[in-house]
């Protein structure tokens, strides 16, 4: 059985592809390592203390800071950057579970709001310290406030570089 690496791709013309260095191979798997760990770090730890995966968590946070604790489904749909059918279903997992309700908006008949509980807030309240302990333990505490100010700086520009601004965007949240 050959178990050597299929060989590299034959570079197209310059003009239509540019391939990454060797070091930004580097960084790119880095990047991806990394953040693949980091993600499972926390949807274990989360996982343990509240029963509920990191993307739960982040919707729970989204509501505690909005308004009212109330959101309309398209709005923090979006502000999670998932689809709302993904979202219908974490919604839907939430409200059994009592943090969230469901309300109609009654401005639109079509539209409705994810509302977090006082259930729902004080499981944020007994699961926060545990997950900000694992945020600090997994990243900040491994850097310096240099390089924790350099990631904000990047992580910053990389996102207001992927923000579409566009109407009619194919984004995942209007599907």
């Amino acid at each position: 059985m050959n178990t050597a690496p299929a060989p590299a791709p034959e570079p197209a013309p310059a003009a239509t592809h540019r391939w990454l260095t060797p070091e930004e191979q580097r960084v790119w798997r880095s990047y991806l390592h990394a953040t693949a760990l980091l993600e499972d770090h926390l949807d274990r730890q989360l996982q343990r203390d509240a029963g509920m995966p990191h993307i739960y968590y982040g919707l729970l946070v989204k509501l505690a800071e909005a308004p009212d604790r109330r959101l309309r489904m398209t709005e923090l749909a979006m502000d999670a950057k998932i689809t709302r059918s993904r979202l219908s279903h974490a919604i839907a997992r939430l409200e059994t579970n009592g943090w969230v309700r469901r309300e109609d908006c009654p401005s639109d008949k079509r539209g409705q709001f994810a509302v977090l509980t006082d259930q729902g807030m004080e499981v944020l309240r007994r699961t926060a310290p545990g997950h900000v302990a694992a945020v600090r333990q997994a990243l900040f505490d491994r850097l310096s406030p240099e390089q924790q100010k350099s990631l904000g700086e990047i992580m910053q520009i990389v996102a207001e570089g992927l923000q579409p601004n566009e109407a009619g965007a194919d984004l995942p949240w209007l599907r």
